[in-house]
């Protein structure tokens, strides 16, 4: 193992350290030191703060909540490495915020996301849709340059939808992915040895050839996803079944044929998206927020994240540590 293998690990288990260590002390300020240690740790616990981008009224709020990339779960030791990137149980927590913040009126959700895990995705969705139902705050979308699949999933609880003209959209579906090296392995005498409890324990094996039966089970999987996508942009944009069917094989649409499409309303950008939320929904003077995400030891991490090139072996380690191996049903546009 090199140099750059040995640093990798070392800085890995140094962060491990590190959390560990933060969390033993949370437990002993919380057990020493009374109400000022309470409101330390809840200082320390916050994953995010609020950012003032539009000066107005603190008592009515318009809360700006940013999606910016891959949409998955990917664990806290990818997160390291990309600390302005998408986390996704933060962000299910901005969503409870701005549900239970009585000060925020509206909310503006800001994609530039090729989507991500089917599971991610739905979940965003459902807590984006409980938010509507209980506090009935609007939610209008602003799109980057990129809200395809997953991010057009989430998108599709909106009341609104802007985009650019320029706007990547759509490819609504859904795609599982592997790689069958059976020949190769083959040509340089590898053999995989697979000890399993049933027929299927080990679908999507990369050392053998797929069977029809594997095919069928796995392609249910896809069409049961493919068929809830359908129906939550159905809902969302008030579109037939059908219409959306025939959009929906997967293409990529820029913004001028999303809107013929009916599939976002309005050409503009993020500045556009709050000027028409306030005239719409008489917010006039609110006052905007963006929902930061900077949990604490983020700028340590941060600072020992850039020392690692995002394309070099020890950030490639440090991923491969991280990810699990299995194919996943994803609502992915491209990674």
């Amino acid at each position: 193992m090199n140099r750059k293998r040995w640093t990798a690990l070392a800085i890995a288990a140094a962060l491990f350290v590190i959390s560990v260590l933060v969390q033993a002390v949370g437990v002993l300020l919380s057990d020493k030191a009374g109400g000022w240690s309470e409101r330390w740790l809840a200082l320390m616990e916050s994953p995010f703060s609020e950012e003032v981008i539009a000066a107005g009224d603190p008592l009515k709020k318009i809360a700006v909540l940013e999606v910016n990339g891959v949409i998955q779960d990917a664990g806290e030791a990818e997160s390291f490495l990309s600390s302005s990137q998408y986390n996704h149980q933060t962000f299910l927590q901005m969503i409870k915020q701005a549900k239970e913040d009585r000060d925020v009126k509206a909310i503006i959700l800001r994609i530039n996301s090729p989507g991500g895990g089917v599971a991610e995705s739905a979940e965003i969705y459902d807590q984006l849709m409980k938010l509507k139902k209980k506090t009935n705050k609007p939610i209008y979308v602003s799109m980057g340059t990129m809200a395809a699949s997953g991010g057009y999933y989430i998108a599709a609880a909106g009341d609104k939808i802007f985009a650019s003209p320029e706007t990547i959209t759509g490819s609504i579906g859904v795609i599982m992915q592997s790689v069958n090296y059976e020949g190769l392995a083959k040509k340089y005498g590898v053999e995989l040895v697979t000890i399993k409890s049933g027929p299927y324990k080990d679908l999507m094996n990369p050392a053998r050839k797929m069977t029809e039966a594997e095919r069928e089970i796995l392609q249910r999987l896809i069409n049961d996803s493919y068929d809830a996508f359908v129906d939550v942009v159905a809902k969302g944009r008030k579109l037939p079944e059908d219409t959306v069917r025939k959009l929906a094989d997967g293409r990529i649409y820029d913004g001028r044929q999303a809107k013929a499409l009916h599939l976002v309303d309005e050409f503009g950008y993020l500045d556009d998206a709050i000027a028409a939320l306030k005239k719409e929904h008489h917010l006039t003077g609110a006052q905007v927020v963006k929902y930061v995400n900077d949990a604490p030891w983020s700028s340590l991490f941060e600072m020992v994240s850039n020392q690692i090139k995002p394309d070099s072996e020890a950030a490639g380690l440090i991923r491969l540590l991280s990810r699990p191996s299995s194919p996943r049903l994803m609502y992915l546009y491209a990674e």
